[in-house]
């Protein structure tokens, strides 16, 4: 692959993730925490809000190994799959930045 195909894929890339992640903000967080989802399902299944996101994320990996294993997929599905993993990743992050920055009370609430 050439440095520039490469760097076309990336672009397209990070413009995908930031188009997603600033559109799905409007369904998946509240109106002041991103993360919000992650935090209810944690409270939902007495777990932290990243083991929520993890379970959530199991998912996405199984997608991506799906991907490896051999199959032909379509430029569209790999495109969907791996955007989700990315994005999901970068949301572990966020959780886990909060966390240690002291933003976020990161233990399990039983319903």
């Amino acid at each position: 692959m050439t440095n520039e195909r490469f760097d076309q894929i990336l672009t397209a890339r990070l413009i995908k993730i930031k188009n997603i992640l600033g559109t799905k903000a409007g369904e998946y967080s509240s109106a002041d925490d991103r993360l919000h989802n992650f935090k209810v399902a944690a409270r939902i299944s007495g777990k932290t809000p990243i083991q929520a996101l993890d379970g959530m994320l199991l998912k996405h990996e199984v997608c991506y190994r799906d991907l490896v294993s051999g199959k032909k997929p379509t430029k569209e599905y790999i495109d969907e799959k791996i955007g989700d993993f990315i994005n999901y990743l970068i949301l572990a992050e966020a959780l886990l930045i909060e966390n240690i920055e002291g933003q976020s009370n990161d233990i399990a609430i039983h319903p």
